[in-house]
Parts: C-alpha cells; structure tokens; sequence
C-alpha cells in the first residue's frame, strides 16, 4: 500500500452500500473505497463482478454469505489486522441490512478494529419516498415463510401505528397479500418492483382490495404499509350483511378470531361483535 493510500483510505473494514436497479445508484466515493480495496467481499462473485467490471475495479474478490460467513470472518480479522482496506458489498443495497455481515461487525467491534459505513441507495428508504405514507416507519425486512411464526409476528406488527416496510419474493408475494388482508385490513399498500430499472413499477391499493399479482413477477419487492386509517366515527351497530357473515365465520372460526377480523375490517367495537357472537350461542 502506498504512502498516499493510507492518507486516504484507512485500513479497516468498509460497508459499502451498492446499486439497487440502476448502475449509477452508487456513489462515487464507493467508487472510490472498492478500486482501493485489498479485498471485496460480497455474496454472489458473479454478480459482483459485473459491477466491478462496470466501474474497471480490479480489487480482488471474495465470496462470502450466510454458509461461510463465520469462517471467512476470522481470515478477514487476520486481514484488516495486517493494515489490509476490506470492503463488504451486498447484492444490492446497504450490507449488513437483511444480508451477511453482522458477525464480521461484531468482530471487528470485539477486536477494537476501524468499521465505516459507506453509504449510498437503499430499497426501504427509497420505497417509503415515493410511497405518500408517514416518513415514521418500521423496517422489519425479510419475513418468516413459516405460517406459525408469520401468524404471531404480524399479529404483533399489527398494532404498530407506523409505516412498515417489509422485503418479499416476488413468488411469495400472494402468500403475504392474504396475511396482510388479515391483519393489516385498515391500511393502504406500495409495492415496488425493479426499482430504478428500466420496467420499474409501483402499485398502489388498499391492502382490503388489492388483488393477486402475475406469477411471472421475479426478484425481491419492497412493500411499504401505512398506518392504521382509522375511520373517526366507529359504527354503532351491526347491520344485517354483517350479521349474515358473522353467522358464517363463527361456525368456523374462534369468538376472539371473529371479533378480531370484524372489528378490524367493519371498524366496530370488539365488544358490540363479542355480544352478539355470544347471542347466536345461546
């Protein structure tokens, strides 16, 4: 490493944040810290490469993901202890969010050795931008696809009056669409798709009526939730269409599951539905 490196580039360990769609989402100071990289680690070679290849960056790379994430990490200790510059990329976006990294970080805490964050585009900021919802939210990233675990995580995000941001296969996305019908009825939804690409796109919909999605879709989608709408005069009764579909679901379904899903989707009082679920028992 030359004099004028080390003036500019410290050894350490950089997280370096990469486009999301578009080649000129990253920053020319990324630019910068990868060409002066001893070594680049990032999840997928090929991938990686492409970009380098893009911006002519010859620093050399290495593969590093969740399967050899523990044992690359204490190589890269070694590394960055004998004054090596390491970079850390991601698919896409800022590492370490929702990707591989936490365990070099930790590292490298452990060790007392130089971090920097090099920031540049992120899918969950970039989404809530354009959504129109509060710029108060939630990033939760990637769900569970486990329905158990889905079932008693969205039931506590439920309660949570802010954006919620989540990160969800393309193939999954009707799996979720029915998840959030359930317990996010009273808000509205983004769902951003190929953003900053040349077919990116947004669809906009209340979550109580929006419809399935193209098989065909691939990639990640980021999707945004708003806040609870809460209607400002709750109804003060039960009217005979609501009944009708009361009396369908409680031969199904739990007294605190109906009251729960009327409530939520008819904005009234779980205690009026409680009545009356208790009134057809009898």
């Amino acid at each position: 490493m030359d004099k004028n490196k080390q003036q500019t580039v410290n050894s350490g360990l950089y997280l370096v944040a990469t486009p999301i769609g578009n080649m000129e989402d990253i920053t020319l100071r990324a630019i910068t810290i990868l060409k002066r990289s001893d070594i680049i680690l990032c999840e997928d070679t090929r991938r990686s490469g492409n970009l380098l290849n893009y911006f002519k960056i010859k620093s050399k790379l290495l593969s590093y993901h969740k399967f050899n994430e523990k044992k690359v990490s204490n190589n890269v200790i070694t590394s960055i202890k004998k004054n090596k510059v390491v970079s850390l990329i991601s698919d896409a976006g800022t590492p370490v969010i929702s990707d591989p990294g936490r365990i070099l970080v930790n590292k490298c805490i452990e060790e007392n050795l130089n971090i920097y964050p090099i920031p540049g585009a992120s899918a969950a900021t970039a989404a809530v931008s354009i959504s129109g919802f509060s710029d108060q939210y939630l990033f939760y990233g990637f769900l569970t696809k486990k329905e158990n675990e889905l079932d008693k995580v969205l039931k506590n995000l439920c309660n949570v009056n802010y954006s919620i941001v989540f990160f969800i296969p393309a193939y999954k996305i009707d799996f979720y669409i029915l998840k959030f019908k359930k317990y996010f009825f009273n808000r509205e939804i983004v769902i951003a798709k190929e953003m900053t690409k040349i077919h990116e796109e947004y669809i906009r919909e209340k979550v109580a009526s929006i419809n399935s999605l193209p098989e065909n879709l691939k990639g990640e989608l980021t999707v945004v939730l708003s806040g609870r709408i809460d209607k400002k005069n709750s109804k003060k009764e039960i009217n005979e269409s609501i009944k009708i579909e009361i009396k369908k679901m409680i031969k199904k379904y739990s007294h605190k599951d109906v009251v729960e899903f009327i409530s939520k989707k008819e904005n009234l009082p779980k205690k009026m539905i409680y009545n009356y679920c208790l009134k057809l028992k009898k």
